[in-house]
């Protein structure tokens, strides 16, 4: 199937990613209001914003696809999207650094942040830096996927419990 029979899934795909930015602002927003008094917090805030700022560039690329007419063209499109988005995951690397760093407790969530986002930069890094990456990309994906779920998640899950009161 090509996206031309399936443009309407694809339409929701580029509506989900801009929701998606709309969150993203919302959540940094909403971390700065909670944590507004640690030093950290605005310079926190500005990386969450500059990765929900190239995402929502990113999708830009999307609607192109949509009306590119070969295989070659909605692939390159979909490249762009791809790296684009790859470089805003490096300043989201930056905010869960710096995140880790001002919930301090509980401790074992700042500590998987702060892995997470410094896997996100690594990860970033090797795409551009290894032109091999896709030899190492499994294990690239495992060392960012597993202290993201851990530390993203359960700090959502703790920040839901808190209540926040934090």
């Amino acid at each position: 199937m090509t996206i031309q029979e399936n443009h309407v899934m694809v339409r929701f795909g580029i509506l989900a990613f801009l929701v998606t930015v709309v969150f993203d602002v919302v959540v940094a927003w909403a971390l700065y209001e909670l944590y507004r008094a640690h030093n950290f917090s605005g310079l926190s805030t500005l990386f969450r914003m500059m990765h929900a700022t190239i995402m929502g560039v990113a999708v830009f690329a999307l609607p192109v696809a949509l009306i590119s007419t070969t295989s070659q063209e909605i692939l390159k499109q979909i490249d762009i999207f791809n790296f684009i988005w790859l470089i805003g995951l490096f300043f989201f690397g930056v905010h869960l650094i710096l995140l880790g760093r001002i919930i301090g407790k509980p401790k074992i969530i700042a500590v998987f942040l702060i892995i997470a986002g410094i896997m996100y930069m690594v990860d970033t890094g090797a795409h551009f830096l290894l032109q091999n990456y896709e030899d190492y990309s499994s294990i690239f994906l495992a060392l960012v996927a597993i202290p993201s779920i851990i530390g993203e998640m359960s700090f959502a899950i703790w920040l839901l419990i808190k209540g926040g009161k934090v």
